[in-house]
């Protein structure tokens, strides 16, 4: 009687689920599978170790400095814990990384927040970046449209092995700038492919470490029979096979929820998921298996740091960040951001494309109201390094009526209204989505690299 009951008790719950979920036009949630990752979840295991030492390994640098674990950090939720990344020169990890200061200075800093990486190896995965420069494109010669252009290689596995080809061509991020090294040289003269390119270059380090040498035959026997064989292409499918691999994050109470256990969800998570895909219309972009529609929204998020270069009419400072209009071209587009996927997303502060936001709380709050919250936001709030002559820098549009009227009239979030009790429901729900998996990943980080660089400084 009493299984019976729960099973009538489950059917009941799950029906509201879905049926909230249609009227915010998400359609109903299925569970995670391994059909729904490259590889059907199980990429090869050499492939896997490859990829996590060059995941952690400097030699990718062009000042052999700075590792892809630096800015994505396993104990930072696979970002580093601050509003805008501190890449290249920077010192230290997370939220202790110092830009110095002064003719210490680094030179730039990364001018938006660093994504999380869980689950970017599930196949649903087709555009990458905030602003989704980096996409599946059967009508490109390489499959994938990038920055890269005709210049982008053959033989990517996946679009997240794409997107592993780019942070080493960035001045901010990896390569260092212009009469630094030969590697920041090539990418100032935009020569990323061919000989003497970005990628050969970094080819070359490779070939020379011994290590390496083994692990890239052990994880490509068909394609590598010795160092000359190597290419960044290999080591961009090692590091995708590994991020895949490591990151992917399908077990949290929600998962579990989805896959019939009555009680992996609390009576407040419930209802916080009943108001998600409900009254709070959080399932209108966050929907699906990983809750995110793969698509670009302006929501009002504030605008602080270095911008990307863009320019409002009548500015020439460069702070602005037109998001998605960056890759289409479209005016109509400008503001927008891809919708984050929310695995793990109590564990991934700050929030926004700027990282504006330093609490879960904190950007649903935003949600109930983006425009006001961006008139009145608080930027106290953001994790920057501590430093006096970037405070006024920082926000120079924040700071600006009129430009912060541009990014609150390409809004297109519609209030809710949710008092705290709501608020607290949806948050209690956000944190049903933190697969336990993720709350210590320090097996993830080796002892040692390959080229014997120190993994930290």
């Amino acid at each position: 009687m009493q299984s019976t009951r729960s099973t009538w008790l489950f059917a009941a719950v799950c029906s509201l689920v879905l049926a909230a979920a249609e009227d915010a036009r998400a359609g109903p949630v299925p569970p995670v599978v391994d059909t729904d990752f490259h590889d059907d979840g199980a990429p090869p295991p050499a492939r896997v170790e490859l990829g996590r030492v060059l995941f952690f390994d400097k030699i990718l640098s062009g000042n052999l400095n700075i590792s892809c674990a630096s800015c994505h950090h396993p104990m930072a939720g696979t970002g580093d814990g601050l509003a805008l990344s501190v890449g290249e020169g920077g010192r230290g990890l997370g939220v202790t990384r110092d830009t110095g200061y002064a003719e210490d200075a680094v030179h730039e800093r990364v001018p938006r927040n660093a994504p999380p990486l869980f689950n970017l190896g599930a196949r649903e995965f087709v555009r990458l970046f905030l602003d989704g420069r980096v996409e599946e494109d059967p009508t490109a010669p390489s499959g994938f449209s990038t920055p890269a252009g005709d210049d982008l290689p053959d033989g990517l596995d996946n679009v997240l092995a794409a997107q592993a080809m780019f942070p080493v061509t960035s001045a901010a991020e990896m390569a260092g700038q212009a009469g630094e090294n030969e590697q920041a040289d090539a990418a100032a003269q935009n020569r990323l492919a061919g000989p003497g390119g970005v990628w050969d270059l970094i080819a070359q380090k490779l070939r020379a470490v011994p290590a390496y040498t083994e692990l890239f035959v052990a994880a490509f026997p068909e394609a590598i029979a010795q160092a000359e064989d190597i290419t960044f292409v290999h080591a961009a499918n090692a590091i995708a096979a590994y991020e895949a691999s490591a990151w992917r994050s399908d077990n949290s109470p929600f998962d579990r929820f989805l896959r019939g256990e009555l009680r992996a969800l609390s009576r407040e998570q419930r209802l916080g998921m009943n108001l998600f895909y409900g009254e709070a219309r959080c399932g209108t972009c966050h929907i699906g298996t990983f809750q995110t529609d793969q698509l670009f929204h302006a929501i009002a998020i504030p605008q602080i740091g270095p911008g990307k270069g863009d320019n409002q009419a009548g500015y020439a400072d460069g702070r602005d960040d037109f998001g998605r209009e960056r890759v289409s071209g479209l005016p109509a587009e400008r503001f927008r951001f891809r919708t984050p996927p929310l695995r793990n997303v109590a564990l991934t502060a700050p929030y926004g494309h700027s990282g504006a936001y330093d609490t879960l709380e904190a950007i649903v709050r935003h949600y109930i109201d983006p425009v006001a919250a961006l008139h009145h936001y608080d930027a106290g709030q953001a994790v920057r390094p501590s430093r006096p002559d970037l405070d006024a820098r920082d926000l120079v549009v924040q700071s600006d009526p009129a430009r912060r009227a541009a990014i609150a009239d390409a809004n297109e979030a519609i209030p809710v209204a949710l008092g705290d009790r709501e608020v607290q429901l949806l948050l209690a729900f956000l944190h049903a989505l933190t697969d336990p998996a993720a709350l210590d990943l320090r097996a993830e980080i080796p002892q040692s690299v390959p080229s014997g660089l120190p993994i930290w400084d």
